[in-house]
């Protein structure tokens, strides 16, 4: 038996000295590990954009890497990780993991949650490995280990809100309970299992990574999660809550308020309690106002607003 070492290019190296680093650094500066996961795999996406065989073709995983005559190259499970195959699919794994993965990170700290990251991560490239044995299907995302802290999240603080997308019919931005996004997107993907619907997603890898990260999160985190003291009785934790600082002055927001639509949206703005949300709200309202004298649209920036011809200045 020949064993094959497969030598990756200069810039599959570069590639994996980013994932490497960024997470190093993060960990030694103590700096949130989520911030430091995401910069990491847009750094990676950016070098893909002009050298895709490369990276993707020498680090993302596959099933012949777990034969003897090919197991050096079973790092690329780690690597894998850090690589997408196109914008869309990093755009929308680093968005749900944004908001998700910074609540469980303050919730059981860097070292758990960078553990059971990574190990859900693997757990869920072997769960798609073994169910779909020899497939040539190259493995690439960070899906499997978001959903690793999905499963991680509900088992540990179920009752805690997160923001993200949620695929009722059609996707949406809601608050939504960590168990109930769990419950929905784990009957999202055994449906999609049992009806065998053939599209290029690992789905297995989905479920892997959940179900690995409910037994991780029963082994690091523990049922006593459950029983630590909210910081408030509806769930929401610190980093989303609008504090004295974040306050906006809506009296000057209304004079700008000319339509319905504009009406409607400062509406979402007031009654929102999550900081991120009422975020999106706000910049959605301030991209869409105009200048009450000229009627151009208004440039906005660290809480001033105002026209480019002088005719109007404001703050909030």
């Amino acid at each position: 038996m020949e064993i094959v070492v497969l030598q990756p290019s200069l810039i599959s190296l570069v590639a994996i000295a980013i994932m490497i680093g960024t997470i190093v650094v993060a960990y030694l500066k103590k700096i949130t590990i989520t911030y430091a996961i995401i910069i990491a795999n847009f750094l990676v996406f950016f070098l893909t954009i002009f050298f895709s065989d490369e990276i993707i073709g020498e680090l993302g995983f596959k099933s012949a890497y777990l034969s003897p005559e090919l197991f050096p190259q079973m790092y690329t499970i780690l690597t894998s990780m850090f690589v997408h195959s196109g914008f869309l699919h990093i755009l929308g794994n680093m968005f749900i993991f944004f908001f998700m993965g910074i609540a469980f990170e303050q919730r059981i700290g860097r070292k758990k949650f960078l553990i059971i990251y990574l190990l859900t991560g693997i757990c869920a490239a072997l769960a798609q490995t073994f169910v779909k044995w020899g497939s040539p299907l190259l493995l690439v995302g960070a899906s499997g280990a978001i959903f690793g802290i999905l499963g991680a999240f509900a088992f540990s603080y179920p009752r805690d809100e997160v923001v993200m997308p949620v695929p009722v019919g059609i996707m949406f931005i809601m608050r939504i309970k960590v168990i109930y996004a769990t419950i929905l997107f784990a009957a999202l993907e055994t449906i999609i299992v049992v009806w065998e619907v053939q599209d290029s997603t690992a789905h297995f890898a989905h479920l892997g990574g959940l179900a690995s990260g409910v037994i991780l999160a029963a082994v690091l985190v523990g049922k006593k999660a459950e029983r630590t003291k909210q910081v408030n009785t509806t769930g929401s934790l610190d980093y989303m809550q609008i504090k004295k600082s974040d306050t906006i002055n809506f009296s000057h927001l209304k004079e700008l308020v000319k339509t319905p639509d504009l009406k409607k949206i400062l509406q979402h703005v007031e009654k929102e309690n999550v900081l991120q949300a009422r975020d999106m709200w706000l910049e959605h309202f301030l991209e869409k106002v105009t200048c009450p004298v000229c009627n151009k649209p208004l440039k906005h920036f660290d809480r001033k607003i105002w026209c480019e011809q002088e005719h109007f200045r404001t703050d909030y």
